[in-house]
């Protein structure tokens, strides 16, 4: 299901920013227009940039579905399984929302930050959540050590 979704979209994707470049093309040739070369290019500019926003979109919309899938596959079980699994698939899905957005601002080091922190902070989650499942001693130990992981993840970004 995920590979047809993922298909889908890219799809989608590929199909959009083929049309819109088709109609730039068309455009200006059919009709013989003579703009100026920088008109041109700013053209061209708000077209890709209607284009990268489509992506964007697209991209947001395939990791909220994967999201759903993953967070559906968690109901049939029960406890605290249930409850980990939960956990994770929010987990995936704020690193890659993350991850799309630092794709989006390109080579920006606060992006990167930002993606670390996330995995940082969305790992411990996790693990905090598997915890749960141990008791006493056990149980504190678990816990300091994924807030130990959570402390050298954030401090190595």
């Amino acid at each position: 299901m995920k590979m047809n979704a993922l298909y889908a979209a890219l799809s989608g994707a590929f199909l959009l920013g083929a049309a819109t470049l088709c109609t730039a093309q068309t455009t200006n040739t059919a009709t013989g227009d003579n703009t100026t070369p920088s008109a041109t290019t700013a053209n061209h500019e708000t077209r890709a940039n209607a284009g990268a926003k489509d992506e964007y979109k697209a991209e947001k919309d395939k990791i909220k579905a994967d999201y759903k899938e993953a967070k559906a596959q968690c109901k049939s079980m029960s406890g605290n399984a249930k409850d980990v699994c939960e956990k994770q698939a929010k987990a995936d899905e704020k690193i890659a929302m993350a991850e799309s957005d630092a794709k989006r601002k390109g080579n920006d080091p606060s992006s990167d930050y930002k993606v670390a922190e996330t995995k940082a902070k969305a790992n411990y989650d996790v693990a905090k959540e598997k915890c749960d499942d141990m008791k006493g001693k056990e149980k504190s130990a678990c816990k300091k050590q994924a807030k130990a992981d959570e402390d050298k993840a954030l401090a190595d970004a």
